[in-house]
């Protein structure tokens, strides 16, 4: 049984306080948006009740911020990527930020196990005056409990049109990049 979950969000600045309207379907969800900092930043922390994605798997993230909202993405896990039948699994990041927005991009790790056949594609699209701050850490495998990535292939896509792409392929077989 593969999962399909789609989370929309849309932020947008309200006299001095950035509100967040999300929209689900399937599990893939805001668990929760808090002001820790103040009413201006808006600290969601996205999850995925299933625990990990597996082959077959689709989960897309679409997000906007409008002129002036601030907001903070986060979660309260590692992203895990789980080993595949063949099928490949897919988290797909695409978020708008207009003029005078900020976005933060904070997830924790993503974790690509032994035989996973997985993407995980970013796109962050930056009007002229906003502002970002992320990251998107890769561990593959679990070396330090003698689980290497002996197996699979994985695409990291980071891209913010015009301004940065990086994108990486690894794959198990190629000795060269894991030796």
């Amino acid at each position: 049984m593969s999962w399909h979950g789609r989370l929309e969000l849309a932020y947008r600045r309200d006299a001095e306080r950035t509100l967040v309207l999300d929209r689900h379907d399937g599990p893939l969800r805001v668990l929760k948006s808090l002001y820790p900092e103040s009413p201006r930043v808006c600290h969601s922390v996205l999850v995925h009740p299933p625990g990990g994605i597996v082959g077959g798997d689709v989960l897309a993230i679409d997000g906007t911020l409008a002129e002036g909202a601030h907001a903070l993405i986060t979660t309260p896990g590692a992203t895990r990527f789980y080993r595949s039948l063949g099928e490949p699994a897919l988290q797909d990041v695409h978020v708008r930020v207009a003029s005078d927005a900020r976005l933060e991009w904070l997830p924790l790790e993503t974790i690509a196990y032994s035989g996973c056949i997985g993407a995980n594609q970013m796109r962050f699209a930056l009007a002229p005056g906003a502002e970002m701050i992320g990251w998107d850490i890769l561990a593959l495998g679990l070396p330090a409990s003698g689980q290497a990535f002996e197996r699979g292939r994985f695409l990291q896509h980071i891209e913010l049109p015009g301004r940065w792409l990086e994108r990486g392929a690894i794959d198990a077989a190629d000795q060269r990049l894991l030796d």
